[in-house]
């Protein structure tokens, strides 16, 4: 018995950390963790750093969580999630409940006690605009569900923003908005290559309802407004001439992805755009932190 627990244990403890996501809380923490290094000249405060980026990391994870439950009917259906741990079976919903609702208890005691007020009740927020809003409502409504619902996960650098300084930037409503932006192109690359999927479940992404075509459309011009507005942060002075020539590299390689999108028919351009596009998002905040960390402050 002892040794058929210690077998199952590990299997176990894999399944509650696919239920939180890991890559997408991954990235979420860094670009909130970016947020708490712009906030601030210098080091941000030690206390607000770790609480805040374990809080966020909770709350994200909770979220994930959350959306497994609340989805799990069609993510058996979906070839793409239906080795899930709750459509698989591996999992029961009371489980996930419980693993859920712990996190995001012990995610708000952290912010509250260990941060700030402000960004427990942002964050709290943002979990249910996600978890709740998102999946339950939104991603069926309406064909710009990923839109709209982009708010939530564009959330994170304000969240970092005021973990730090207890307010609301006008700089970390920039990043705001460049997430924002940069969410629809992104997410619409992987629902072209995934619209059987989303029309056997009943799910009206973009191209399910008006067409693959259209939805490269799409993607092509909000890439050029991402291109607009990913230069704003030099256009503001909030960084300098490293960050805008990263970025402009970076740029430019996503009006590659989006035109090669709308003009080649290859099934694996999509799912291309849609890796490139995390690396992307990743690669633009690096560049902020490092003009605005290594290069303003430390160099100079």
């Amino acid at each position: 018995m002892p040794d058929s627990l210690a077998m199952q244990t590990p299997g176990k403890a894999a399944q509650y950390w696919e239920l939180c996501k890991p890559g997408v809380v991954a990235l979420i923490v860094f670009t909130a963790v970016v947020g708490m290094f712009l906030a601030v000249p210098g080091w941000p405060p030690l206390g607000a750093l770790l609480g805040g980026t374990v809080g966020i990391a909770l709350a994200a994870a909770s979220a994930a969580a959350i959306n497994h439950l609340l989805d799990r009917r069609i993510d058996a259906v979906m070839a793409r999630t239906r080795h899930r741990p709750l459509p698989s079976g591996q999992l029961g919903q009371k489980q996930v409940l419980v693993f859920a609702l712990t996190l995001g208890a012990v995610s708000m005691g952290v912010l509250v006690t260990l941060v700030n007020v402000l960004t427990a009740v942002l964050t709290f927020a943002s979990l249910i605009a996600y978890a709740v809003v998102y999946t339950v409502w939104l991603k069926r409504a309406t064909p710009q569900n990923i839109v709209i619902g982009g708010a939530a996960g564009a959330a994170p650098p304000v969240l970092g923003w005021t973990a730090v300084t207890g307010t609301v930037d006008p700089h970390a409503l920039l990043l705001f908005l460049i997430i924002f932006v940069w969410t629809p192109p992104h997410f619409w690359a992987l629902a072209i290559h995934r619209k059987e999927d989303y029309a056997a479940v009943d799910i009206p992404m973009l191209p399910v309802t008006h067409g693959a075509q259209f939805t490269r459309w799409h993607i092509f011009f909000y890439t050029i407004l991402l291109v607009i507005v990913t230069t704003m942060p030099y256009l503001t002075g909030m960084s300098g001439l490293v960050y805008l020539a990263g970025v402009s590299v970076l740029n430019a390689g996503f009006l590659w992805y989006a035109w090669m999108l709308l003009k080649a028919q290859d099934d694996q351009v999509p799912m291309q755009t849609f890796s490139y596009s995390i690396l992307y998002l990743m690669l633009l905040f690096a560049f902020l932190l490092i003009d605005q960390y290594l290069v303003r402050q430390v160099l100079v």
